[in-house]
């Protein structure tokens, strides 16, 4: 979170506007930060702080005169004056803070709210990724504007977490309870690996891409809950490293693709000299995992020269289709290479 949103948000704080959740969350974040290490904090400024605090609630008017309080023993008691101290403090000595930073990483949804129902809601409304952990262990990344609501205890045969907006999954292993993510259009079943979900509200569009391991991915509606990946659902969709599924809800229907940017997964030599064509395509297909079709008869006995460094694979198989003469494209998450064979050399 920016200074300026940080600013704006305890500005609210103190003016009553906040929300009953935004409220709760102020005062955890401020009591963690009390508990750490601002007794240090009170000790050097505590002075300073309380002449500026009081300089600016006679001056806003906006604070009843009881809740004013100067005594030392009793200043840091009243949610209000702590939450305006931190105000003052980063607005008018941010360089006092710089040490304290650490607290500030991910404010103010560092911590999950307990709701009612026995869930508890986790809301990235900052401008950040946000990480945390569940209590089986997996580790989440929460995109900016992004909500993810799961049981408190997370006990019973299936985790189950309900997502709104985008995050990055990274989940802990156990095949006797599968992990399930539920966004309004569809549901993703793993055991453990990771992959990314992404379903705003208000989007007709749901993506599932997958990093590592199997995923298994089925529209929301009419879903089998105990379908697994190593069990998909008939109507379902079993993804692997670098595929993704995309899901309409125009047409309800499922479609796999490979992902934007295919991630190197089984790193290789990308330096040829004189080699089989085939030999290339073999190295790009085991380094990315992807399905590469072409056809055999017409690309026997061809060979190039070609190193590739860092180009992204789509890339890579550009600058290869260019040296034969030749074409890809994409169906599902095949590539296909189009070419009609090698050009021979004069006297070959």
């Amino acid at each position: 979170m920016t200074e300026a949103e940080f600013h704006t948000l305890l500005q609210r704080y103190l003016d009553g506007h906040c929300t009953p959740e935004e409220q709760v969350l102020v005062e955890r974040w401020y009591d963690r930060l009390e508990e750490a290490d601002a007794h240090s904090l009170r000790s050097q400024n505590q002075e300073a702080v309380e002449d500026a605090i009081w300089h600016r609630l006679t001056q806003a008017q906006s604070v009843p005169e009881a809740r004013v309080v100067r005594h030392p023993a009793s200043f840091w008691q009243a949610p209000a004056l702590r939450v305006a101290a931190a105000l003052v403090l980063f607005a008018l000595a941010l360089s006092v803070l710089a040490p304290y930073a650490k607290h500030f990483q991910g404010f103010p949804f560092s911590d999950g709210v307990t709701l009612a129902n026995g869930w508890t809601l986790r809301t990235n409304a900052t401008q950040r990724e946000q990480a945390f952990q569940l209590p089986d262990g997996s580790q989440i990344t929460l995109h900016p504007g992004s909500r993810l609501r799961y049981n408190t205890n997370f006990d019973g045969p299936r985790r189950e977490v309900h997502l709104e907006g985008e995050a990055f999954f990274k989940v802990s292993k156990n095949p006797a309870r599968p992990f399930l993510v539920f966004t309004k259009q569809v549901v993703t079943t793993v055991l453990g690996t990771s992959f990314r979900v992404k379903a705003y509200a208000g989007s007709n569009l749901a993506s599932v891409a997958v990093r590592e391991g199997k995923v298994a991915v089925q529209a929301r509606k009419n879903a089998k809950l105990e379908a697994t990946p190593a069990h998909p659902a008939a109507a379902g969709i079993l993804l692997l490293p670098n595929q993704q599924v995309v899901y309409s809800a125009a047409s309800r229907h499922l479609k796999k693709e490979l992902v934007d940017k295919p991630v190197v997964l089984v790193p290789q030599s990308f330096e040829f000299e004189e080699r089989p064509v085939t030999e290339v395509l073999a190295a790009l297909k085991k380094a990315y995992g992807v399905d590469i079709v072409y056809d055999k008869a017409k690309l026997a006995g061809c060979t190039v020269s070609i190193t590739f460094y860092n180009e992204p694979l789509f890339e890579k198989l550009g600058l290869l289709c260019k040296s034969l003469g030749a074409y890809y494209s994409l169906s599902d998450a095949q590539v296909i290479i189009h070419s009609d064979g090698c050009q021979m050399k004069p006297g070959s």
